[in-house]
């Protein structure tokens, strides 16, 4: 598997490569700490591929008074859009307004209204969605993104869709965000600066011995390696307290709060490009969104799941939860027959004894443990949304241990391939198409939403199509594949299809069958920056 050239201590290892261990190695390592990372699957494979694809504010987590979690995630979405143009653009949100939108029961803001105009009955009054959105718009400083607006929906596109008795709506800005994508671009940016980043590698387990961790490693393949380690961070999103419980053995009282959030991607149900964020009378709250050019994306479930090892399925229940949700707003119904994909993620929530899953906490909770002698940082909870501000809040609580650790710095760092601004989406694909005319219009587009300045890197001195190599449907390239093995840690054709991409979508089953066996047999002449 490799280790570090003569360097058999590493100050930092970090368990787990989702968003939130891949944000914090990244930052560490930036810092001047010696940092290993280890993910038992592919990065981003469970919590960090399986969200909304938002980095918004949570405005529904104003009517819970977490006014420091939504100020932040405010804050940094004009952080994080300046840092990583390429996956992350602006997104316009249509909120229809109806009498009979509701509170959950349970929210503080529900308690007092409850009390100070009993007569509402626990609907939600415009002027109270109104004043949240005020809050919204001016709660983060907002300077690239655009303010609330009120909207007429009769005879306008966003109006179209929608069902007649709806007739006015809000419209606010948030964000999209490609959170696979997200997460790798942060590994690759860790490697880069020196950290030595482990997929498909299990802790098996971690053990004080001389005031240090010994952390065993095992690989897919069996082969066992030791790391010593100053200090560990798990950051094994669901697996946080079982990784505390089992693989530290450490008695501890920390617990997580697994909730389960479903989506469900149909065809396109509508052709402009806002997303719609409808509430129910049960107060709860679903988006549908623009997804990929030709499907659209709905969720999510709030559900409690009780087993860590389950893998979690978009159950029948929660599809027609949210068909039915959507149906309730669209003017067409939305069927089984509409569905092409569901997917699901575990959210690893601290467990603050909250009475149900969409009442607990989002906001994060880092929690140190020296009870064993050296120091161990555990992360529970946090958004995709505040990762770079979690990661700077773990730094604070690391860097005592560490004299030499430097000062922030990622605030506006672009990630790979995202070293143009904002607004340059359209001049960087006008010379994309320029240079490389042999690529149609979807193309472009989906290599620069995926790669950024590096399309260029990685389209190198090709001429025409067939330079690239083999076709392997939905111009999935040989020349894209090999950099995606080389450079982002891909392994699998399921790595690329869903992780690395979501061609998924849009490939036969033949073509994702042919591109498996391919790099099955192609594996042991590909070359590979990191150990597997």
């Amino acid at each position: 598997m490799g280790q570090h050239e003569n360097q058999d201590i590493v100050d930092l290892f970090v368990i787990g490569g989702g968003i939130n261990g891949c944000g914090i190695a990244r930052d560490a390592v930036g810092r001047g700490l010696s940092v290993e990372l280890a993910e038992m699957n592919d990065l981003a494979s469970a919590t960090s591929s399986a969200s909304t694809k938002l980095f918004h504010g949570g405005l529904r987590y104003l009517e819970y008074w977490e006014i420091r979690l939504v100020r932040e995630a405010l804050i940094e979405r004009e952080t994080l859009l300046r840092a990583m143009p390429h996956i992350s653009w602006p997104m316009r949100f249509v909120l229809p307004y109806h009498k009979d939108m509701r509170f959950e029961s349970d929210t503080p803001t529900s308690k007092v209204l409850n009390v100070l105009v009993p007569w509402l009955k626990g609907r939600r009054p415009a002027w109270l969605i109104r004043f949240g959105l005020f809050m919204y718009d001016n709660l983060g400083g907002r300077k690239i993104l655009k303010g609330t607006t009120s909207l007429n929906l009769k005879g306008t596109p966003e109006g179209a869709p929608l069902q007649d008795r709806l007739e006015k709506a809000y419209e606010y800005s948030d964000c999209w965000i490609e959170d696979s994508r997200l997460v790798v671009l942060n590994a690759r940016d860790a490697q880069a600066r020196g950290a030595f980043i482990n997929v498909r590698t299990k802790v098996i387990s971690a053990a004080q011995v001389s005031g240090m961790w010994q952390i065993t490693l095992e690989a897919q393949g069996g082969e066992r390696r030791i790391v010593t380690a100053r200090m560990i961070v798990n950051a094994g999103g669901p697996w946080v307290e079982d990784v505390i419980r089992n693989t530290m053995r450490i008695n501890s009282t920390e617990g997580v709060r697994l909730v389960r959030g479903s989506h469900i991607i149909t065809r396109k149900l509508y052709d402009h490009d806002k997303c719609y964020f409808f509430q129910g009378e049960d107060g709860r709250i679903i988006f549908t969104i623009p997804y990929e050019t030709d499907f659209t994306l709905i969720g999510t479930t709030d559900a409690d799941h009780e087993d860590v090892h389950e893998k979690p399925v978009c159950t029948p229940e929660e599809q027609d939860y949210l068909l039915g949700f959507a149906s309730k707003y669209l003017k067409k119904p939305v069927t089984r027959d509409d569905i092409v994909h569901t997917y699901s993620g575990v959210r690893p929530l601290y467990n603050d004894g909250a009475t149900s899953a969409t009442a607990a906490t989002r906001d994060y909770v880092l929690k140190l443990d020296q009870s064993a002698g050296a120091p161990v940082l555990s992360v529970f909870g946090g958004k995709i949304t505040t990762y770079r501000k979690l990661a700077e809040s773990a730094l604070e609580k690391i860097a005592p241990f560490f004299a030499q650790t430097g000062p922030q710095w990622t605030a506006g760092v672009a990630l790979p391939g995202g070293d143009f601004p904002v607004d340059g989406v359209g001049p960087l694909t006008a010379e994309l198409k320029a240079k490389y005319p042999f690529l149609t219009e979807r193309w472009v587009n989906r290599l620069l939403k995926a790669y950024g300045t590096e399309a260029f890197d990685l389209l190198g001195d090709a001429k025409t199509e067939g330079d690239l190599g083999r076709n392997f449907g939905s111009n999935l390239t040989e020349r894209e594949v090999n950099w995606l093995v080389e450079r982002e840690f891909a392994n699998t054709a399921e790595d690329i299809i869903w992780r690395r991409s979501k061609l998924g979508l849009r490939m036969a089953s033949k073509e994702i069958d042919a591109l498996d066996s391919w790099m099955v047999s192609s594996a042991a002449n590909l070359p590979k920056h990191h150990p597997v």
